[in-house]
């Protein structure tokens, strides 16, 4: 373990001002705390800074380890921090980050990859919003996409995005009847549907699918618990799965992943520049979708993201590089890093 004092000194001796002291807390073997003044400055020193000197790790929980290699994971640590120490009256985090990352631009001489991208035409896109989990691992005593999040339903604000999209044509919410008041009572622009959950998510996804209008060129499968979802990314999301036929945003994997025997010792380490983590938007066309559930079904397949579906037909999937704020609120920690960055996005829009 690393003192907080030596990062400090590592970073910029000169900077340090009383006002950057560090009370200590207990620490483990794993990590430090680091309280969430620190981190705000922090924040605002490497956002004028080229890269990061070091890549320290910090322990945010007991059963987590955040490396630090970005900004994104500097405001994750921020949050993450800020709830472990003072979970009711963290301060607001420094919104310089936000605003440097909006007005950057590409670097003079990087290489710029131009794409033609496919058509999307308007309105043919068919979103099935999934919002029929149970959330165990949040704990609480309703669904996790129903809990509120600055006030409001965590699955609206996926509601609220995509009927802002002209690509969109309707919207198929699969949820349970006793939640379904929830998006009646929201006015949105685009027709809504409702279909009911199954026991699994494929079975859910089937009866989204279900209520698929005929002639959609597009069927867009969404997490209702991920309400931070970019709309740039998702539009380029649906141009890449007209093209190839199905596509899926996603992240590259920052940690070691390592494959498990039954007696959990390590079988292998896989190369993590092959290995990338799935998010939604699982954009796939209604016709190749709806083959892909017939083999599923015949073979008693059971698959846990929609495009293993299309994989399971030896069929492309395209990947499209998302965001690593396109994250799923899953856990109390999730809840409040949600909330910062959603607070953060509301500021630098005002």
């Amino acid at each position: 373990p690393v003192s907080c004092s030596l990062i400090l000194q590592t970073i910029r001796p000169a900077t340090l001002a009383p006002t950057h002291a560090l009370a200590l807390p207990q620490v483990s073997r794993a990590g430090v705390l680091l309280q969430s003044r620190a981190c705000r400055w922090l924040a605002d020193w490497f956002t004028t800074s080229p890269r990061l000197p070091f890549t320290p790790r910090l322990r945010t929980h007991t059963s987590s380890v955040l490396r630090v290699n970005s900004l994104f994971d500097l405001r994750m640590a921020s949050a993450a921090f800020a709830w472990r120490l003072a979970p009711h009256h963290a301060p607001a985090l420094s919104t310089s980050a936000t605003r440097r990352v909006q007005h950057m631009s590409v670097h003079r001489g990087a290489p710029v990859r131009c794409v033609a991208a496919a058509a999307v035409e308007p309105s043919s896109v068919s979103l099935v919003l999934l919002a029929g989990g149970v959330g165990k691992r949040m704990g609480a005593n309703m669904p996790k996409q129903y809990l509120p999040l600055l006030g409001t339903p965590i699955a609206l604000y996926s509601l609220k995005k995509f009927a802002q999209m002209e690509e969109i044509g309707e919207i198929i919410v699969v949820c349970d009847p006793s939640y379904r008041d929830i998006f009646e009572g929201c006015a949105v622009p685009k027709p809504v549907k409702f279909a009911l959950p199954g026991k699994e998510r494929q079975d859910s996804v089937f009866n989204g699918l279900s209520a698929v209008r005929d002639g959609a060129a597009l069927a867009a499968i969404h997490d209702s618990a991920r309400p931070l979802v970019s709309l740039g990314d998702s539009r380029r999301c649906f141009a890449d799965a007209m093209e190839h036929g199905a596509a899926v945003l996603a992240v590259k994997c920052k940690a070691t992943v390592k494959e498990a025997n039954a007696d959990l010792s390590i079988a292998r380490t896989l190369d993590r520049s092959k290995l990338w983590e799935m998010q939604t938007p699982q954009v796939i066309k209604p016709e190749l979708l709806r083959e892909g559930f017939k083999l599923v079904n015949e073979k008693g397949l059971e698959v846990t993201d929609d495009v293993s579906i299309v994989e399971h037909l030896g069929k492309r999937v395209q990947i499209t590089e998302g965001s690593y704020f396109n994250i799923k609120v899953t856990t109390p920690e999730d809840m409040f890093i949600a909330e910062r960055l959603l607070s953060e996005q509301s500021l630098a829009v005002s």
